[in-house]
């Protein structure tokens, strides 16, 4: 790709930005050389790694390159037998321990079976983890070497140690005795290594040894007394040993390292591009950005594309289609309306995409590849070369002209500009025309009229516009395929308090098929402006109708659900009438069998047989339905109309008229799956709607009426189910109480352990629109019943 279209269309700060997520040196060098590439299988390989990146940030957040650094030099002294220094050991350590993190982040959870295309890196990765460890081991810092790491070391270490002591004891001792008024200072000091005591120049007789430095005065010598000279030896002998005995240490891990050298070069290269990777798919996360489906056909094709180095509350999004139905875009419109913006968006997102990274525009966006992408853009006005603002851009224009092919993008901005309108307008069309020939993608910003009838009157070539407010004198940025721009020069001089007269002068300048040319254009653009509201107001009319319409889905499977339950707890009343009933009857049996073996007198048969009726009389109360009141009006056959709303009286339900009364007045009525025949004097209208399919249908009164407020219960029962199965069924249900404005409902959750209760407390603690909850009263269910209160 060329390093001037690169400039131009700014990939230098996508590159930075990339940069930015990178965690590693080596990883933020890759980042800044990423450039894009002209193969359609590695496009669509880096691709699917950003996605899988993106997808592995979002389960488990993020990740850390940070101690990955550049071995290769160490590794190349590996190769040739060296040793290695403490500091080059310790980022082999360094890189394996971040290895070992970064493959168990890669390992997926127990419920992930679908792997993704980062597996096989992540698998590469070879922690080393006994290499890393006895390297930790052995060396504490760049500078310091464990007394452990070696029996030797630990050995000399100890024996300087004990020279050091004996040497303190010693001078301690001189100190303290007839030297004392000889010294200047009460205190052991160090020159060259060796221990020195800081003597008074006039008493240097009085103090055998060897001078080893003096005060910037003079006035004080620092002397190792003979009695330590020998021991200071030692010490320094020791020392020798020791160094010695880190350089074998050193070699030693050295060539442990170098039995590993391709592994330890795998996982360098491994973290890198691991680290690459990951800086694109949390550039992906930042920008909102989403992977582009790609083709080698010349189709672009952008969905809300957004401008990467805009900030996000001032970009907007636009659509862009280009190499299906024409492969040449003239886009015009005012001066600081978007053009250059939408131009750069295309070629900005076109190398992203075949950068391998996600571009800032919706799902199913999609992106041509491209060998070669070729940009005019800006003034590059050059005084040093003699260049106008013209012939810099023909200048670039020129270089690139004959180079462009079919599998090339080309992007001009203000083309023809600098130079006379009438000659700039005609070497436009010429250039336009040779790339259109030749079947070349092209975009081009103009003011040029002759360039929007140029479009308008050639197949393959199509105008868009960047839309302006004339009302506010601000562009609204966004892009309008398909219809040219209007000249707003006149109409915003108006606005601006341009006298009349002088633009009606300034219109009698322009010719009667310009004007005529900008009335067409002035007429789309308000036909433009009128469709775009038609279609927004049918769109808003669509989805009302869709909630209507799931509105009246729900409520047709509430009502079911109703009527099942009314008619199971029917069933269950009834059968629990008629058992108790029939115990009744079999223990009555029983006495008047005994009544017969035992002479029981009449009197007492008497009392069993009130009490007998007692019972039966109290059996039927129960089975009997209250007659409900009549209506007022008595319906007449003509009233009634068939799948009319009735209420029938005696059963209490509701039910639709399902045929028309016989010459006595009876007449079929469905209730759900029941079809009973019942007397028209049993039944009364009600004003509810009736749905027989998924439309909308109305009341005799006209009005839609909203169920939710009936279809939902004031209590619900959770017994016998787990904390998770009770939260995540009270969650839809307290949604659905709550939008009924029902004021408070009751939780059947029963005392048992008290753990469901409790969870189930914890899960309303946490809800904004529960205001209170409390443990029912006493007879109202006690601990076994929590009421919650809605804020109003």
């Amino acid at each position: 790709m060329n390093e001037r279209a690169l400039r131009v269309l700014e990939y230098d700060k996508i590159r930075t930005k990339l940069a930015s997520h990178a965690t590693s040196g080596p990883g933020r060098r890759k980042c800044m050389e990423l450039e894009p590439s002209p193969d359609i299988n590695e496009i669509k390989r880096m691709q699917q790694e950003t996605t899988d990146a993106v997808s592995r940030l979002f389960r488990k957040g993020s990740i850390s390159f940070g101690n990955t650094k550049n071995i290769g030099p160490s590794l190349k002294r590996l190769d040739v037998g060296s040793a290695l220094s403490m500091t080059e050991l310790l980022n082999i350590a360094g890189l394996l321990e971040n290895a070992a993190r970064v493959k168990a982040y890669g390992r997926h959870e127990n419920n992930e079976t679908e792997g993704d295309s980062l597996d096989a890196i992540f698998d590469l990765l070879e922690p080393l983890t006994p290499l890393s460890t006895e390297i930790r081991r052995c060396i504490l810092s760049e500078d310091e070497v464990a007394d452990d790491a070696s029996p030797a070391l630990k050995n000399i270490r100890r024996q300087i140690q004990v020279c050091g002591d004996r040497i303190h004891s010693t001078l301690n001792q001189m100190m303290n005795g007839p030297l004392r008024a000889s010294l200047q200072d009460a205190v052991i000091t160090m020159r060259d290594g060796r221990y020195c005591l800081p003597v008074k120049a006039e008493n240097r007789g009085s103090v055998p040894g060897m001078v080893h430095d003096q005060s910037s005065t003079g006035a004080t010598l620092f002397i190792e007394p003979m009695a330590v000279v020998k021991l200071n030896n030692d010490i320094r002998e020791l020392e020798i040993k020791e160094k010695k005995e880190i350089e074998v240490i050193l070699a030693n891990l050295s060539n442990e390292a170098a039995g590993h050298i391709e592994d330890l070069e795998y996982d360098m290269q491994n973290m890198t591009e691991l680290d690459f990777i990951f800086a694109r798919g949390a550039l992906s996360l930042e920008m909102n950005a989403s992977q582009p489906l790609l083709n080698t056909e010349g189709r672009i094709s952008l969905r809300k594309a957004r401008h990467p180095l805009i900030e996000k509350h001032r970009v907007v999004p636009i659509d862009i289609r280009l190499g299906t139905d024409f492969d040449l875009l003239i886009v015009t419109g005012p001066n600081t309306g978007g053009k250059t913006v939408s131009l750069k968006t295309v070629g900005l997102l076109t190398l992203m995409g075949q950068s391998g990274l996600h571009i800032p525009a919706l799902d199913r966006s999609e992106l041509a590849v491209f060998s070669e992408v070729y940009a005019d853009i800006g003034d590059e006005q050059s005084i040093e070369q003699s260049l106008s603002t013209f012939s810099s851009h023909m200048t670039n224009i020129v270089s690139f002209l004959d180079k462009a092919d079919r599998n090339s993008l080309v992007l001009f901005d203000e083309l023809g500009a600098g130079t006379d309108p009438t000659e700039g307008a005609a070497l436009a069309i010429a250039i336009l025309s040779y790339l259109h020939g030749k079947g070349i993608r092209t975009m081009a910003t103009t003011h040029y009229s002759e360039l929007k009838i140029f479009a308008l009157s050639t197949p393959g070539v199509e105008n868009a516009s960047c839309e302006f407010n004339v009302e506010t004198l601000r562009p609204t940025y966004r892009l309008l395929i398909g219809v040219p721009g209007k000249s707003n020069a006149f109409a915003i001089s108006r606005k601006l308090g341009l006298p009349d007269y002088i633009i009606d002068s300034a219109k009698q300048q322009i010719s009667e098929q310009d004007e005529s040319f900008e009335d067409v254009l002035t007429s789309l653009e308000q036909n433009r402006i009128q469709m775009e509201n038609d279609r927004r107001a049918i769109q808003y009319e669509k989805e009302q109708l869709a909630k209507r319409e799931k509105e009246l889905e729900n409520r047709v499977r509430n009502l079911e659900q109703q009527k099942e339950k009314i008619i199971r707890k029917a069933n269950e009343d009834a059968h629990s009438i008629l058992q108790e009933a029939k115990d009744y009857a079999d223990q009555t049996m029983k006495d008047f069998r005994r009544f017969g073996k035992n002479a029981i007198n009449s009197g007492e048969m008497e009392r069993k047989r009130n009490a007998l009726r007692k019972q039966m009389n109290k059996t039927e109360s129960k089975l009997a339905l209250k007659p409900a009141e009549r209506p007022k009006k008595e319906l007449k056959p003509s009233d009634l109309q068939l799948g009319d709303s009735v209420h029938v009286l005696s059963l209490n339900l509701n039910g639709t008229v399902s045929s028309h009364p016989d010459s006595k007045g009876y007449l079929f009525v469905r209730c759900g799956i029941i079809r009973t025949k019942v007397h028209i004097s049993d039944l009364e209208l009600v004003d509810e709607p009736v749905i027989t399919s998924k439309q909308l249908s109305r009341t005799s009164t006209g009005k839609v009426r909203m169920a939710k407020a009936m279809s939902v219960s004031p209590e619900i029962n959770v017994l016998g189910k787990t904390v998770d199965e009770a939260v995540a069924e009270l969650d839809k249900y307290l949604d659905d109480a709550y939008i009924a404005h029902l004021n408070s409902v009751r939780i059947i959750h029963g005392k048992g352990t008290g753990k469901l209760r409790k969870g189930i407390h914890d899960y309303l603690r946490r809800q904004k629109h529960v205001e209170s909850y409390h443990l029912a009263e006493y007879g109202e269910g006690d601990a076994g019943v929590t009421i919650v209160n809605f804020k109003k």
